[in-house]
């Protein structure tokens, strides 16, 4: 079963499940492929119903971050962990701090941050085990909470998306609607009101919601009716799979680009999407702007520095479109051939990334330094 669900979800290097019941700690962590660099990805907390569905989304989303670190240019592998249970209820700094442990134990193969259901004082928890975890707080050397770079280079993605599908090198009165008010989410909207779009948010948490609407003087919607509301941007920025059999034949949008990671339930609706004449950032490329920060992070931090390297998803998703349009195929798949291209054509020059097994090192700028 778990063999064949690791064949489903396109092979991964190594799978670690991690254990401690003294602190309630169930883990999984996986590395995908490390051909570009160390496996970069976040630490999702989330309830699963089961360690099978735990298992599924990790292999899913580790394998999107090898797509998203290619995509985006960086010398970086894919890998993710999950832990299983009730961000609310259960976490304790026992828990991260014994999570940190098995993270130290592959020695940079895999270096993690946060992500649904984590904070930055989580990772701090982390960071007391090991070197191997980005997005600490500032005052321990990092950049803190990647979400404002998530949402930038969202900005970007709908920028180039509205230039492709619209003709318009401005967002002044494009009608965007925002699906989930997150840290992602609630930035992108900070961003697009800056950029004078007119917004429409959802979120079942109608404290977030009544937060935003008078922060950002924007409208809001039931959030399952503003997926197929008559916008020009469909932007979700929550769970994944929103684009669905059930959803899919009914949008109103010309151009789905948001934060969520696997907006697409599968592949056919990706085809479906380019038949409806609907313009779909991929969005391992749309929301790689955290990843290029945490990238920064790595290198030697600098804000300014961050951001500019955000900007280029605008590029980065232009040259899926020009892909996709040239090859007359589905943006995902021109996506997809852009990301396995390079991955192909490094993993010509280089072995994966064994870890300080193969390489001593002891900080993560190391860690890049002397992956070649």
């Amino acid at each position: 079963m778990v063999f064949e669900e690791i064949k489903n979800q396109g092979g991964h290097e190594e799978i670690i499940f991690c254990h401690n019941e003294d602190v309630g700690l169930k883990a999984i962590i996986a590395i995908h492929n490390t051909v570009l660099g160390p496996a970069l990805g976040g630490t999702r907390m989330w309830p699963y119903k089961s360690d099978e569905e735990a298992l599924t989304d990790v292999l899913r989303l580790s394998r999107g971050m090898t797509y998203k670190a290619s995509a985006a240019g960086l010398n970086l592998g894919g890998g993710k962990a999950v832990i299983i249970g009730d961000p609310k209820t259960d976490k304790s700094e026992g828990m991260y701090r014994a999570f940190g442990t098995f993270v130290n134990s592959l020695g940079g193969k895999y270096i993690t941050a946060e992500d649904v259901g984590t904070t930055v004082k989580d990772m701090e928890h982390v960071f007391s085990e090991t070197p191997f975890v980005t997005g600490i707080p500032e005052a321990l050397g990092g950049s803190g909470d990647p979400s404002p770079y998530t949402a930038y280079g969202v900005l970007m993605a709908i920028k180039a998306s509205v230039k492709k599908q619209l003709g318009k090198d401005s967002l002044k009165d494009v009608k965007v609607a925002v699906q989930g008010l997150g840290n992602v989410g609630s930035n992108l909207v900070k961003y697009l009101t800056k950029e004078e779009a007119i917004v429409t948010v959802a979120d079942i948490d109608t404290d977030k919601v009544s937060k935003i609407c008078k922060e950002f003087r924007v409208e809001n919607m039931d959030p399952q009716a503003i997926i197929t509301s008559d916008c020009d941007v469909f932007a979700p920025c929550a769970l994944g799979a929103i684009i669905n059999p059930d959803t899919v034949g009914n949008l109103k949008c010309s151009i789905v680009s948001g934060g969520a990671n696997n907006i697409l339930a599968t592949s056919k609706e990706g085809d479906q999407l380019k038949e409806k004449g609907i313009l779909y950032a991929p969005d391992f490329v749309a929301n790689a702007g955290g990843l290029m920060n945490v990238y920064v992070e790595l290198e030697g931090y600098s804000n300014d520095r961050a951001f500019k390297k955000v900007e280029a998803v605008y590029d980065n998703i232009m040259s899926v479109f020009n892909i996709a349009e040239k090859e007359n195929i589905p943006t995902y798949l021109a996506a997809q051939k852009m990301a396995k291209e390079r991955i192909e054509t490094i993993g010509n020059l280089r072995k994966h990334h064994q870890g300080r097994n193969s390489r001593p090192f002891s900080t993560l700028k190391q860690v890049l330094e002397r992956q070649g």
